[in-house]
């Protein structure tokens, strides 16, 4: 199969970067313009770099045209790349949530973490060694706080529900959110049915169903006109989306609760998961078969079975 560009212009100055990640279409980052100046929302991995920089020279930019690079949080698929990145952008500075700056700034643990769930080699492969961000190149922002990207208004908001450290962005020129992980995944690769296919992000360790919910009801606040997506890009018709998101945010809870304690937990609700992910593949409509539905979800399907469990474990101690 023909490789597609790494790179999607969707309008109102905003480009989607494919940043390359385990398979086309799966990972995204979005370089956002305004007169000249540009921004960056996530950073993908130490591998991204190029396809960014590349990105960056397609729409007509110099790299010292970013001002600012922005972490969603600081998951490796998200900002693992940043670091490195930042050594490209000589006048970008790094704004993330104030939970996520020391993680940034130090890296070891974030490294550490993902070396003992993945292992050394899978982790070197697949993110490279974090770098840190210098101190004096990052900020914290807080909710609801705007800054100018040179008369384009962006407006931060505290978003937990994936994770506690996470933000998503506004944008009032385009009406949309830069959602990271809070408003779920709606892979490409099921589109053609009567909706986008789209299920939550549940993965380790600080998934919160009723705080994920509560932020996806304020982003709807602002009635925009499409989400983007990190896992993958643009989906319009947000409170549609919502309806389902949430109708699969239950689902996963409720089939979660029912596997809870057992010693085959991750296993079983990992496959129930599977199970769950295609019945609503197939009620779309959406011309995927089974056997390619769950080889496309094996990641994601894991991923968020174990982070509801630590949930549900963690609930349980409260």
């Amino acid at each position: 199969m023909q490789e597609s560009s790494p790179f999607e212009y969707l309008g109102d100055g905003i480009t989607a970067i494919d940043i390359g990640l385990g398979r086309q279409r799966f990972g995204a980052c979005y370089l956002i313009e305004s007169n000249g100046a540009a921004a960056l929302f996530d950073a993908g991995t130490n591998y991204s770099v190029p396809r960014i920089l590349a990105a960056i020279a397609e729409r007509s930019l110099a790299p010292d045209a970013v001002r600012y690079l922005i972490a969603s949080h600081v998951h490796l698929d998200h900002a693992g790349g940043i670091g490195a990145l930042l050594r490209e952008l000589p006048n970008a500075s790094v704004l993330a949530h104030p939970r996520g700056v020391p993680h940034l700034v130090d890296p070891s643990m974030l490294q550490a973490s993902a070396e003992g769930v993945y292992g050394v080699d899978v982790v070197a492969q697949t993110y490279g060694e974090l770098v840190p961000v210098p101190a004096q190149r990052i900020r914290a922002l807080a909710d609801d706080e705007c800054i100018d990207l040179d008369g384009r208004t962006l407006r931060f908001m505290d978003s937990p529900g994936h994770a506690r450290h996470h933000l998503t962005l506004y944008d009032e020129t385009s009406a949309s959110w830069f959602t990271g992980d809070c408003f779920g995944i709606s892979y490409r690769d099921f589109d053609g049915g009567s909706a986008p296919f789209i299920f939550p992000t549940t993965s380790p360790i600080q998934f919160d169903p009723d705080a994920m919910k509560a932020t996806i009801a304020r982003m709807l606040e602002r009635t925009p006109r499409a989400m983007l997506l990190t896992h993958y890009s643009r989906v319009e018709h947000p409170v549609e989306r919502s309806r389902a998101l949430i109708r699969m945010i239950d689902a996963q809870v409720e089939l979660a609760r029912g596997f809870h304690g057992r010693a085959d937990a991750v296993a079983a609700l990992t496959e129930a998961l599977q199970r769950l992910y295609f019945a609503e593949v197939r009620r779309l409509g959406a011309p995927v078969a089974e056997a390619e539905s769950r080889r496309l979800l094996a990641v994601d399907a894991e991923l968020n079975a174990k982070g509801m469990l630590i949930w549900l474990d963690r609930e349980g101690k409260a």
